[in-house]
C-alpha cells in the first residue's frame, strides 16, 4: 500500500511540474510583439552579427557585399536606438547637443563614414561585439521566459553577458582606437581617401567625450601608461623615447575637454 501511494505521489509530482518545465510560447511572443522596436533591435543585430562573420570567414556570396551589409545592420541599429532615447525632433542647438552625445549617434557616424570605403576587417570587430553583447541579453530575456535560462546556451549567454561584459568594451575601445593608425596606412598605399582620417578623427572625440561608455578614455589613459612605463626602461633608445614622447604629446594635445556627465 505504502508502495502505491509513493509511486502515486511521485505520478502526482511528475504532472504538476510538467507544465512548468514546457516552454511559455504565451509570454515569449508577448515579449517580442509587445516591444516591436526592440524585437526589431534584435534582427538587425542578429544581422550584423551574421554578415560581418560571413565577411570574415568567406565561405559563400560576395565578401563586399557582406561588408556593405554589416555596416547597414549597425545602421539600422543605431538609428532605431536613437530614435528611443531622444525626444521629438526639435530645430535647436540643445537636441542636436543631446543626439551628439548618445552612442547610437556615434555609431551611425560609424557606419556611413566607412560605407563607401575599401573593406577594412577590423572596421567590424566593434560592431561584431557589440552586436553580440547586446542581442545575447535579448536572447537572454526570452530564454528567460521559455524557463531554458538553465539550458547550455542559457549559462553561456548569461556568462558573456554578466562575466565579459566589461573585457567586451574594453576591446571595443581598443579596435576603436587602433583603426586610426590602420586608416592612415591605408591612406598611404593609396587605399583610403585623404579626408577619412579627418573624419574618423571626429568619431574618437566623440567617442572619448562619451559619458555613457568611459572605456574609450580609460584604454587612452592605459595606453598611455604601458607607454610610458616601456620607454621609460634603461634598455629602451633614446630615439625610440623621444619619438614615443613627441607621440604622446601630440595625441595629448588633439584631445577634447571632457565634462561630467550631468545628474539625472
Amino acid at each position: 500500500m505504502s508502495d502505491s501511494n509513493s509511486q502515486g505521489n511521485e505520478t502526482g509530482d511528475r504532472a504538476e511540474s510538467s507544465p512548468n518545465q514546457g516552454i511559455n510560447w504565451g509570454a515569449v511572443k508577448e515579449k517580442l510583439t509587445g516591444n516591436l522596436i526592440d524585437t526589431t533591435l534584435w534582427v538587425t543585430r542578429l544581422c550584423t552579427v551574421f554578415f560581418c562573420i560571413a565577411f570574415i570567414f568567406p565561405i559563400f556570396g560576395n565578401q563586399s557585399s557582406h561588408y556593405q551589409k554589416s555596416l547597414l545592420g549597425n545602421a539600422a541599429t543605431s538609428a532605431l536606438r536613437l530614435h528611443q532615447r531622444l525626444p521629438p525632433f526639435q530645430f535647436s542647438r540643445e537636441f542636436f547637443a543631446r543626439m551628439f552625445a548618445e552612442d547610437s549617434c556615434h555609431y551611425l557616424f560609424y557606419s556611413l563614414i566607412f560605407m563607401t570605403g575599401h573593406p577594412v576587417t577590423m572596421v567590424l570587430m566593434p560592431l561584431l561585439l557589440f552586436a553580440v553583447l547586446h542581442s545575447s541579453t535579448f536572447t537572454l530575456q526570452l530564454f528567460t521566459l521559455m524557463q531554458a535560462e538553465s539550458s547550455w546556451v542559457g549559462r553561456q549567454l548569461r556568462s558573456l553577458v554578466e562575466q565579459h561584459q566589461r573585457n567586451l568594451l574594453r576591446i571595443i575601445a581598443c579596435s576603436e582606437i587602433f583603426i586610426m593608425p590602420a586608416i592612415i596606412f591605408l591612406m598611404f598605399t593609396g587605399r583610403s581617401s585623404v579626408i577619412l582620417p579627418f573624419v574618423y578623427y571626429r568619431f574618437l572625440t566623440l567617442r572619448y567625450s562619451s559619458q555613457r561608455n568611459p572605456y574609450s578614455r580609460q584604454m587612452f589613459y592605459e595606453l598611455r601608461m604601458s607607454t610610458e612605463y616601456m620607454v621609460s626602461k634603461p634598455a629602451c633608445p633614446q630615439f625610440v623615447r623621444n619619438i614615443s614622447y613627441k607621440m604622446i604629446g601630440i595625441i595629448s594635445r588633439f584631445a577634447p575637454q571632457t565634462v561630467a556627465a550631468p545628474q539625472q
